[in-house]
């Protein structure tokens, strides 16, 4: 944007190379005189006044303006005209000093009052300095000491004296400089009542002549500096018109000066006329601070009476004395912005506002009252909460309705067309003048309501209402840039799909805008309120810009205003957050400076996000009634987003700093409660001096103190005891985290000059921080759609007084979500191992020699158990704390959750050993009982084997006699013998079942005095006569029922109805598990009615009952369960009855008789018998074993495997399913008998899961492969001896090669010993080929197997058998602690079931749990969610009848987290519900159909299902 040419830049290049000549200089001679009077033109040095130069003849015209502003800051002279490299031409560099502003008090004022300008539109008398060709008098020293008067000496003009400024220039001569005296408004040390300006012309008069003329038609008074008057500038000189008033001469006159130079003065003086006054000597008897004394004085009674003239108003005359202005390429947008101004007129800006920027207005602001009420519920009155909520939201849409119609206005419709995207220069040119303009206006604006707001608030009585309405006064005047800026964001966030293309290009713009160094206004501070349609889509389109590249570090500074918290990020950073723009402009602001290439792997970010915010406890704020809520709000809005957070500190033991450290430590305490953990230092400002360091330690640890005192308060209202310290907070160090930065100015304002140790403090300090950030590295660094979200969710969270955070943040739940998912699987892995071991454990004793001591075996078999236990404890803490040390997954997030997976694995360990040995006791049953049996069967074998040999002796006596028998004759014998031998084999005894599950009761109620109760009692299968009843003395003694909530407190008929049904629910729950028990092939054991106890004591503990209920209930579950176990016995009796097998061995002794009779070769029926009766049954055993393993890994890999993988997503998708099903008896169900629905859809999906493609057979089959490999390649084994060679081929290595086998086999397979020995019943074969007829029928029962899998096809009868049930498994993944919301009876869906809190994504009205007030009977619709952040209040069983807020129902409930309803989309799914089938559920839970508000009927299914949705966290 530079208006000079390149060769011009290349010049300026070429003559401002910098030297090293210094460094030679100690190697020369001193003395040398030709180091002195060597030609200076071969001196390389630069002189300072052409780097400033040739910097501003490079720069382009924003920098130019940067420039002169950081050059005005330090109180240096800047340039008025800039000569061209060639000086044939200069330009006025209006443009360039445009953004200066300046503040002063002059004596004059008739209120004494500031003044505050942009300098070059200010009025104030402008004297110019200029010399002639012969001067020997610095005209810029003098100038420096005439500035400096009454103060410290200071070098506002380079001159030669200073480093550098001898040095010979090259294109400096021709620049103008200015620099401008300002009073304090004291007579001392002010030198000067008014503003003065003071220019300084480099060069002679005769070199820079347009200069000259320029500089003296404009000014004031113009000092012309010299020794004597050569004929030329004689000439200049006389030409000028008005030089009797306005050129003053300065001569100096020295011991021997000339007389000819003196005479060259006087004919000059005396041709121009000049009076006396006009001529002023420097004598040499006279210093310099006399002579600037002096010249001051003339200065001051020049001023007196004159006109001046702003340099803005000087344009016209550089024009017409043809010298360039740098400003006029922007002509086209300075009039645009001009025309909008002056659109303002003499109208008040709040009039204004209302016309052209709308949307803004009131209507804007009561949609953020609007919003913020809803998440209160403060004001409804008598109305219930939920119509109040309706009422609320409805209010809200017509706002949004009504300024979505707005149209556009004109300024706004100029001010968009002003943003071109191909044009950014242009762009740039129109929003600087934009703001300055109004930066001016709004300026002349605010200063009376502001001097009106000093009056009232100095005097001593304040009229605090007063105050209040001229605080409102000087937010409603405040006009800026940034509310154009605004108003574009509101008229897209109100746009709709059908609104013009030139709004949907908005979003584009600003992202432009951001790219290009603009801050974005990220919450609106006069509403309180963050557009975010308008900031998400910006945000959004910058992320597309940059290729989605967007790592982001988010920095933000906090303080009390006017404590330089802008000027700071300023100063760090070299942006432009607006300082003491004379507006109060409330909220934040961000601002995004792309980080270089090579810093960005450094840094691990793309871009440095800084947020500018307010002053905290603005004195001009603080009666608005808002405004601590208000401080709170931001600070832990933007304490929130930040990864880092600079606390700006003024004054150690300021009460606005005790404030802002309390507001700041809430905000940091809710932050650790979601897992975020911001980097934070303080810096104090205004701390100089040497030693600063050393001495603030002692402050710095007075702040700590502090700092741990106001953390302890804190913590306390947060509800977070535990924390004590600020170092339970944050990781601080009070030397690393504290940083001494000196004040900003150096003397006293509005002449001190900036200090240069401010910016090498904020300097070490920028560099220290960029350190610790690239030190504290991870992976885990927001992108854009991260860091929306963290708008998103942070602004919902601090809009309710609570801040309840949980699980209402995408990225939080997303975290928490992907934890749960592995943990479930490593529960998963280490449960499905202990199942393999367990199995292996059952085998082993089964497989026991029955000389073995059992009780040895088993105990031997605990003890590795809880090895192999605590072993994958370990394993399984150390998976988590692997998963925590991880970086790209953001695992900060759910740091607080890690204790309850800690939990969770302590319980699995005490689950899983109280299973696998209950697991292993009754393996040791099963084999006693089994030991009975095969004692039993055996003396029977042994006898029926004596008999059939007896008989087969006396039949081949028959042969011997020549009479062989037919096989008839001889099946018909054997008939008659089995008839006689098995007449007297007794069955296995049944057990007293019905005893046994008594005496278990009565063991459980054993240290609670109800044993007289429970010896009355004999038999518990008389207990049970019909369905249980609760009766008027199950409640009496009860006043007060838990869950009766918004009425009054139900009589005991309400109790009575409430505990029927969740009786009813639980003896339901109870029998199924019985009877699911039951379907197995095992036996009965005692722990299996301590289950069943433990599960009615868990279901217990949340009801309110007295004790006869309690024993009369387990005394009707236990009669249920006994006759259930009663038949399981029974049935597991007549498996193993030596009766039943004799039987079943009846026709192989029969073959095996009539064989032996007539001497056939039965080796390959004996093959086949053997594997029929021993090798079968095993395999099918061993399929069942692993089939629910297979089942359960088959699921969650098949098309469930999303369902199951969190309990967030199977709930989500049990409710979509019911949503999409529309069957109301499901709704019921799901209600009311949750843990009975997701058991059947378990169930079910297993079932439709197994039916795809065959996969049951598949898995069976594959099971099948794997043994029958095994048994083959053990039969294979087993024909080999140790030494690896065949067993001999005779009858007796027949018994060695099974003997083999059933080692080989002893950990995947149990062969019957009972079985074998009947199956080989004098077998007559040899070994080798009994080894292939075996291998062969293990081939054919391979065959057949997966043929009867083939055609199997009740797979539910299949997966009911299974030792291991798949659905149980699943189950026990999803369902969780099964503990349900107090008030709306939803389930938990924590993960784990040892977890500290609580949780539901989705709360319901009420009345679906079957609520409502006795008076009514209509069901309740208030929703639970609602009511926590209401000012109702609830009493029940646990308050003790008192009145409780349900704001504070974590005081009664401390393990349930409900957090407020944060969108009304959330809950729509349960209200749809509600409506549609409101009738139906009054008719089924026998009551009225709830009063639902009118809104509520205008949720479609769809509303309802995209809530679901939003409440679950599914993209």
């Amino acid at each position: 944007m530079s208006t000079n040419t390149g060769e011009e830049h290349a010049e300026c290049r070429s003559c401002t190379q910098v030297s090293n000549s210094d460094d030679n200089e100690e190697s020369s001679d001193p003395l040398e005189l030709d180091l002195y009077t060597a030609d200076e033109s071969a001196d390389d040095r630069v002189n300072p006044l052409d780097l400033i130069t040739a910097l501003f003849l490079c720069a382009d015209s924003f920098l130019q303006q940067e420039m002169a502003l950081k050059m005005s800051m330090c109180q240096f002279s800047v340039p008025l005209l800039m000569p061209h490299v060639n000086n044939s031409q200069s330009t006025l560099m209006l443009w360039a000093l445009r953004d200066i502003v300046k503040e002063w008090r002059p004596h004059l004022s008739e209120s004494r009052g500031f003044v505050e300008n942009h300098i070059v539109q200010a009025k104030i008398p402008f004297y110019s300095f200029v010399r002639l060709q012969n001067c020997s008098l610095s005209k810029s020293q003098i100038l420096n000491q005439v500035l400096s008067l009454g103060q410290q000496y200071h070098n506002y003009f380079i001159h030669g004296d200073m480093k550098g400024g001898a040095i010979e220039r090259h294109i400096a001569n021709g620049l103008a400089e200015v620099c401008w005296y300002l009073p304090r408004g004291r007579e001392h040390p002010d030198i000067f009542p008014e503003p003065i300006a003071f220019a300084n012309l480099r060069g002679n008069i005769s070199e820079s002549l347009a200069q000259f003329t320029f500089l003296f038609q404009v000014s004031t008074a113009t000092f012309v500096f010299l020794d004597k008057i050569e004929k030329e500038e004689h000439d200049i000189l006389t030409s000028l018109q008005d030089a009797k008033s306005k050129l003053f001469l300065v001569f100096n006159r020295k011991d021997r000066s000339a007389k000819e130079d003196m005479e060259s003065v006087r004919k000059t003086v005396k041709e121009l006329d000049l009076p006396n006054s006009n001529v002023k000597v420097k004598d040499p008897r006279v210093n310099v601070v006399e002579f600037s004394e002096r010249l001051s004085s003339s200065i001051n009674k020049i001023t007196v009476g004159t006109l001046p003239m702003s340099i803005e108003n000087m344009l016209d005359k550089a024009v017409d004395l043809g010298l360039s202005v740098d400003e006029c390429t922007s002509d086209d947008q300075k009039k645009t912005a001009e025309k909008i101004v002056k659109g303002i007129g003499v109208r008040e800006i709040p009039d204004y506002k209302s016309k052209q920027l709308p949307l803004q207005g009131a209507d804007w602001k009561r949609l953020s009252q609007l919003e913020k009420e809803e998440c209160w519920l403060k004001r409804n009155g008598n109305v219930e909460p939920e119509e109040y909520k309706t009422q609320l939201q409805r209010e809200k849409q017509q706002i949004k309705e009504k300024l979505g119609k707005q149209k556009l206005s004109d300024d706004m419709k100029s001010f968009i067309e002003r943003l071109p995207k191909n044009d950014n220069n242009k762009r740039d040119f129109f929003l600087k003048w934009m703001k300055l303009k109004l930066d001016a206006h709004s300026r002349d604006q605010l200063s009376s309501i502001c001097h009106k707001w000093t009056e009232i608030s100095n005097t001593k009585n304040k009229d605090v209402k007063e105050i209040a309405k001229l605080d409102q006064e000087l937010l409603d005047s405040s006009l800026g840039i940034e509310h154009y800026m605004r108003e574009m964001g509101l008229i897209y966030e109100f746009s709709s799909q059908n609104s013009a293309d030139e709004v949907h290009r908005l979003p584009g713009l600003a992202a432009e805008l951001l790219l290009d160094g603009y801050p974005l206004e990220l919450l609106d501070g006069d509403a309180s309120n963050i557009p975010e349609k308008w900031v998400r889509d910006v945000l959004m389109e910058l992320h597309r810009k940059v290729g989605e590249k967007s790592k982001l570090l988010v920095l933000t500074v906090l303080g009390v205003q006017s404590t330089g918290k802008s000027t700071l990020l300023n100063t760090m950073f070299g942006v432009q957050f607006p300082v003491s723009s004379g507006r109060c402009t409330r909220g934040a602001y961000m601002l995004f400076l792309r980080v270089s290439d090579d810093m960005q792997h450094q840094l691990n970010c793309d871009f440095i996000v800084l947020i500018d915010t307010e002053g905290l406890k603005a004195p001009q704020l603080a009666q608005l009634e808002d405004s601590y809520w208000h401080d709170n709000q931001l600070a832990t809005f933007v304490i929130g987003l930040s990864d880092v957070t600079i606390i700006n500190v003024a004054s150690e033991n300021s009460t606005e700093m005790k404030d802002i450290l309390q507001i700041a430590i809430h905000a940091f305490l809710r932050m650790k409660k979601i897992g975020k953990k911001p980097i934070c230092h303080f810096v104090h400002q205004n701390v100089a001096g040497v030693s600063a360091h050393a001495r603030t330690l002692t402050d710095r640890q007075h702040l700590l103190d502090q700092l741990n005192e106001m953390t302890e308060i804190a913590a306390e209202m947060e509800k977070q005891p535990s924390i004590k310290r600020f170092t339970d907070v944050l990781d601080y160090d009070i030397k690393e985290n504290n940083w001494n930065i000196p004040g900003l100015w150096h003397g006293t304002p509005p002449m001190a000059s900036v200090n240069t140790g401010y910016s090498e403090a904020v300097a070490d300090f920028k560099k220290n921080l960029l350190e610790t950030v690239k030190k504290d590295k991870t992976d885990d660094v927001s992108q854009i759609p991260e860091f929306l979200e963290w708008v998103r969710s942070l602004w919902k969270a601090v809009k309710y007084e609570n801040f309840i955070f949980s699980f209402r943040n995408t990225l939080v739940a997303h975290a928490y979500d992907n934890l749960c998912k592995e943990f479930s699987q490593w529960e998963w892995e280490f449960k499905k191992d202990l199942i393999f071991w367990q199995d292996g454990a059952k085998l082993e004793i089964l497989n026991s020699d029955n000389k073995t001591h059992l009780t040895t075996t088993v105990a031997s078999k605990k003890s590795q158990l809880l090895a192999k236990i605590e072993g994958g404890q370990k394993e399984m803490d150390e998976k988590l704390d692997d998963y925590y040390k991880r970086k790209d997954i953001h695992v900060n997030l759910v740091e607080k959750y890690k204790m309850d997976f800690i939990n969770r694995i302590r319980s699995l360990k005490v689950e899983f050993q109280h299973s696998v040995n209950n697991a292993l006791d009754c393996a040791l049953e099963e084999k006693k009982s089994l030991k009975e049996a095969q004692d039993i069967q055996s003396k029977q074998r042994e006898m029926i084997e004596k008999e059939v040999m007896k008989l087969l002796s006396d039949r081949k006596q028959c042969i011997e006699q020549q009479l062989e028998l037919s096989e008839e004759e001889l099946k018909r014998d054997f008939e008659e013998m089995w008839k006689k031998v098995t007449a007297n084999v007794s069955g296995l005894k049944e057990l007293n079942i019905s005893e046994k599950v008594l005496q278990q009761l009565r063991t459980h109620f054993s240290n609670r005095n109800f044993n007289e109760e429970l010896e009355n009692i004999t038999d518990l299968k008389d207990i049970v006569k019909g369905p249980f009843k609760v009766k008027t003395e199950h409640v009496q003694g009860l006043k007060y029922y838990a869950n009766v909530l918004l009425a009054k407190i139900w009589k005991k008929k309400g109790i009575k109805r409430e505990l029927q049904s969740n009786v009813d629910y639980l003896i339901e729950c109870c029998t199924r598990s019985v009877s699911d028990i039951a379907k197995t092939d095992a036996d009965y054991h005692d722990s299996l009615t301590k289950d069943i106890l433990e599960k009615v004591d868990e279901s217990l503990t949340s009801w309110t009952f007295n004790p006869k209920f309690e024993i009369d209930l387990k005394l009707h579950i236990c009669s249920i369960s006994s006759r259930e176990f009663l038949q399981m016995h029974r049935h597991f009796l007549s498996a193993r009855d030596p009766r039943i097998q004799l039987e079943k061995y009846k026709p192989q002794y029969l073959l095996d008789f009539i064989d032996l009779y007539k001497k056939r070769d039965h080796c390959q029926r004996k093959a086949d018998d053997f594997v029929r009766l021993c090798i079968k049954p095993a395999v099918e055993e061993y399929i069942s074993r692993h089939l629910g393993t297979n089942i359960v890994d088959e699921v969650l890999a098949g098309g469930n495997s999303a369902e199951y993988s969190s309990r967030n997503f199977f709930q989500y998708n049990i409710q979509k399913e019911l949503l999409q099903k529309e069957d109301f008896q499901s709704f019921v169900k799901f209600i009311r008998k949750y843990e009975m629905y997701v058991k059947d859809l378990i169930f079910q999906h297993i079932l439709e899961e197994m039916s795809k493609d065959k996969a049951l057979c598949k898995l069976k089959s594959q099971n099948l492969q794997v043994i029958v490999k095994k048994i083959t390649d053990a039969t294979e084994r087993a024909s080999k001896g140790e030494d690896g060679v065949l067993l001999p081929d005779n009858n007796e290595s027949i018994t060695e090669l099974i003997k083999n086998m059933r080692t080989f086999l002893t950990e995947d397979i149990s062969i019957s010993e009972e079985a074998e020995k009947t199956a080989l019943f004098q077998i007559q074969s040899t070994c080798h080929p009994f080894k292939e007829s075996l291998i062969k029928s293990l081939s054919e029962m391979d065959e057949q197997l997966q043929e009867e899998f083939s055609k199997s096809e009740n797979i539910a009868e299949t997966v009911n058998k299974l030792p291991t049930k798949p659905q149980d498994e699943l189950f026990d993944r999803v369902f969780g602690c099964g503990q349900q919301c107090p008030f709306c009876k939803v389930p938990c869906e924590a993960g784990g079931k040892k977890h500290k809190n609580h949780h539901a994504a989705v709360h319901r009205p009420q009345g679906l749990g079957r609520y409502r007030p006795e008076d009514t009977q209509k069901l309740v619709v208030t929703m639970c969610t609602t009511n926590v952040h209401s000012e109702l209040t609830f009493s029940c069983a646990d308050t003790n009848g008192k009145w409780h807020p349900f704001k504070k129902y974590a005081e009664i409930y401390p393990d349930w987290l409900i957090p407020p309803d944060y969108t009304r989309e959330a809950s729509d799914y349960w209200k749809y519900v509600l409506v549609k089938y409101n009738e139906r559920f009054a008719q089924e839970y026998i009551a009225k159909p709830a009063d639902v508000p009118e809104a509520w009927r205008s949720i479609t299914q769809e509303q309802a299902l995209k809530g679901l949705k939003e409440a679950f966290n599914i993209t």
